[in-house]
């Protein structure tokens, strides 16, 4: 009980602590537009869909790999293939319903919820939030459950330029504050990222987020990393 509490009381002081070590990375800049009277409605999945992203560090810039998603099933479930030009074969991404994810291999290791919770927000409105808890299990490692709680907040209707063209998005906000990670030596453990989503190709333009977490001694101000990687859109189809 007193590990728990202590845990608690550092994630909670987490944000403001990492606010000022992350303050001047810079940001994806796009322009605020009036919220759309109709939202539009997020494009349904087909075979054949696909997704081309390029996967940069945010600290240095670096290009690390040019990943392409394409959807290669629909029915009981939709099941997304991923591969990497430098990585090669990556874990599949499944959603048992359009939008409410499973599989979700996008955060290390690949987490298998024990049930769906939703890839965004119930309702394309600013100022829209709501937050989830499930349990996971790790991708090949069937025999342990751990918490997953997820606070998802909607931020702004923006137009935004990337290399893939210029689309109207929807940006939202996604905190892990206090989730349980596989690694039994991490003490406290906390992920964030921003999502700018694009209904009219059924995915995300951009996607940036990072991780951070302590082992036993550890203070927050020299907390381990996480990667810290922004994947932005290059093509679609």
């Amino acid at each position: 009980m007193r590990i728990d509490r202590l845990r608690i009381f550092l994630v909670s002081l987490l944000p403001i602590i990492l606010a000022g070590c992350i303050s001047a990375q810079p940001f994806p800049e796009g322009v605020n537009v009036a919220q759309p009277v109709s939202p539009p409605v997020v494009r349904a999945p087909k075979v054949g869909q696909e997704w081309v992203y390029q996967v940069r560090n945010v600290f240095n810039q670096e290009i690390l790999d040019t990943v392409t998603e394409r959807v290669v099933s629909v029915g009981s479930e939709i099941r997304i293939e991923r591969s990497g030009l430098n990585a090669g074969q990556l874990p599949d991404e499944i959603q048992s319903s359009w939008g409410m994810i499973v599989q979700d291999p996008h955060w290390n290791p690949t987490q298998i919820f024990q049930k769906g919770i939703p890839l965004w927000p119930e309702q394309f409105q600013v100022g829209w939030s709501r937050f989830y808890n499930t349990q996971y299990q790790v991708l090949n490692y069937p025999n342990a459950n751990y918490y997953w709680g997820l606070s998802m907040a909607g931020a702004a209707w923006e137009q935004i330029q990337v290399p893939a063209g210029k689309f109207l998005i929807f940006h939202y906000h996604n905190e892990m504050p206090s989730f349980e990670s596989n690694d039994v030596f991490r003490m406290a453990s906390y992920r964030q990222e921003d999502i700018w989503l694009a209904p009219e190709i059924g995915r995300w333009v951009i996607r940036r987020g990072y991780g951070r977490y302590l082992m036993s001694g550890d203070f927050w101000t020299d907390a381990h990393w996480e990667d810290y990687l922004q994947w932005e859109l290059v093509s679609w189809k």
